[in-house]
């Protein structure tokens, strides 16, 4: 008997097509025929960090944490369920909530194969803790994706060798997944030392998304977020811990840091530049999409359909792709910065020109939204560019711990260095706890804008169909925003999981 179709869990690098369900699945890597040298394990690392790349895991960054918010509309006539997950009418056949389900988990496939053949391997001591450390910090990684997207979801902790291994359980509730996702990155910070590498994640990067985890526990605790509430955790000792981590990021090295040019943050040389603890690999002269990017033509107007120009603060051009006007900045959304907000006034573009400097393209009249200069590559090949996913940002975490720590000074402190960058006044210094966190996640909405980011901040606290147009319009409850169903394709094939 064939068996054509396999769990998505048991794909390690999509090798496996058909084969025969009585054989041992190929394509993987083993003892037997791998992981003689650190070497090896290094390529086999390398791989688990591709799944990053591929074009379905990270333009649904956009097509999820911007669309399913106020932030962003999406282009009549795109494809891949953006429509649906833009007006909130996503279901369990929706094709990027699908492939975004099956990458996460070859990436968890992959992860686990470096964790499990390198535990037991006899390269030294410090080799396999940087190969382990950066393992699990993916493997904690993907999980966390999961169950902000989804919720529940089936718990994988070793690699696939079996058919047998491709059905996993579902975690029995969000705590076993939290447990999980905190524990390996415990392990990647303990492992892992200072080490900026672009595309690389390091004891940093690890210490950020602890904060970043414990921060999503402690507001969705607080909001009611269903599945949260019945977690055996305390909403403060989670902000507690959400502030300890991120403490350790903003004081206790000194390789990151607040860029004080907000322009520089997004040049697309600089990708090691201060604020960047995890930023995607991705380089223009890679040889297929993924490799490179089209980020930039997703978010850029098309005007004419030729390159233009962008006029920086000091007056000079830098040269800018056309666009595909897929993801489109929403007016309300524009209008929510102050006129003096220098995230408005330099990060977000109006007007277009040609190498004289003449306007070529304006706002309202040959392109209807004020789209962002964050993936603009003026030395992009074709469509081929180096605009790469702000995965995680010293600034965010920054305001991770303001949250996190309320309205205490060094809480205050953290957020006025954010705004006073921006060209802002300090926030009120009166505020009381719960309009100080809810001020940090409105600083969140314009700091971290077109970053994937929104939507998990709405859900998280709960305010979805207050924020979002579109969710009020399609008529969804809060419970019903929390999380998107767990894709058909999995429940067919994996009997161990059900649709919620």
């Amino acid at each position: 008997m064939k068996a054509k179709i396999f769990s998505t869990i048991l794909i390690f690098g999509l090798l496996v097509t058909s084969c025969d369900l009585s054989e041992e699945p190929y394509g993987f890597y083993s003892e037997a025929n791998f992981y003689k040298t650190a070497e090896d394990a290094e390529v086999s690392l390398l791989y688990a960090y591709n799944t990053l790349n591929f074009i379905e895991y990270s333009r649904a960054i956009f097509y999820i944490g911007e669309l399913a918010s106020e932030t962003c509309d999406v282009k009549s006539g795109e494809a891949y369920g953006s429509q649906d997950l833009n007006d909130w009418k996503a279901d369990a056949n929706n094709e990027t909530l699908t492939m975004y389900f099956k990458y996460c988990y070859i990436g968890i496939n992959r992860a686990n194969a470096v964790i499990d053949n390198v535990e037991n391997s006899t390269f030294n001591d410090d080799a396999k803790k940087k190969l382990i450390g950066e393992a699990h910090f993916l493997r904690a990684y993907h999980y966390f994706n999961l169950v902000r997207v989804f919720g529940l979801v089936p718990i994988q902790k070793h690699m696939v060798k079996t058919v047998a291994q491709t059905s996993p359980a579902m975690a029995e509730n969000l705590t076993e997944i939290y447990d999980l996702i905190s524990s390996d990155l415990k392990i990647a910070e303990r492992f892992l030392d200072v080490n900026r590498v672009v595309g690389r994640a390091d004891k940093v990067a690890a210490q950020a998304f602890l904060a970043k985890s414990y921060l999503t526990i402690a507001s969705s605790i607080e909001s009611g977020v269903p599945g949260y509430t019945e977690m055996n955790k305390e909403a403060e000792i989670m902000y507690d811990s959400a502030a300890y981590y991120a403490d350790k990021v903003l004081n206790d090295q000194t390789e990151y840091a607040l860029d004080t040019d907000l322009l520089h943050i997004y040049d697309i040389n600089a990708p090691d530049g201060p604020e960047h603890i995890f930023i995607m690999s991705m380089d223009r002269t890679g040889d297929s999409e993924g490799e490179y990017s089209k980020i930039g033509m997703m978010f850029h107007p098309w005007v004419a359909g030729t390159p233009y120009y962008i006029k920086n603060t000091d007056g000079t051009l830098t040269y800018a792709t056309y666009g595909w006007e897929v993801y489109k900045t929403t007016t309300a959304f524009y209008d929510s910065y102050s006129d003096i907000d220098k995230r408005k006034s330099d990060l977000l573009v109006t007007e277009v020109y040609n190498a004289n400097g003449d306007v070529v393209g304006k706002l309202g009249t040959n392109f209807t939204y004020a789209f962002p200069r964050k993936y603009v590559d003026p030395e992009f090949v074709g469509q081929k560019s180096s605009a790469r996913p702000y995965l995680m940002r010293f600034s965010e975490v920054a305001l991770i711990y303001a949250e996190a720590a309320g309205p205490t000074t060094q809480g205050y402190y953290w957020l006025n260095e954010i705004r006073e960058r921006a060209g802002l006044g300090e926030a009120d210094p009166n505020l009381g706890q719960a309009d100080f966190r809810n001020a940090v996640v409105q600083e969140r909405a314009w700091e971290l804008a077109f970053e994937g980011q929104r939507l998990f901040d709405l859900r998280r606290k709960a305010i979805v169909t207050t924020t979002d147009p579109k969710a009020q319009a399609a008529g969804i409850t809060e419970a019903e925003a929390a999380y998107y169903p767990i894709p058909q394709l999995e429940i067919d094939l994996n009997p161990n999981v059900s649709g919620k």
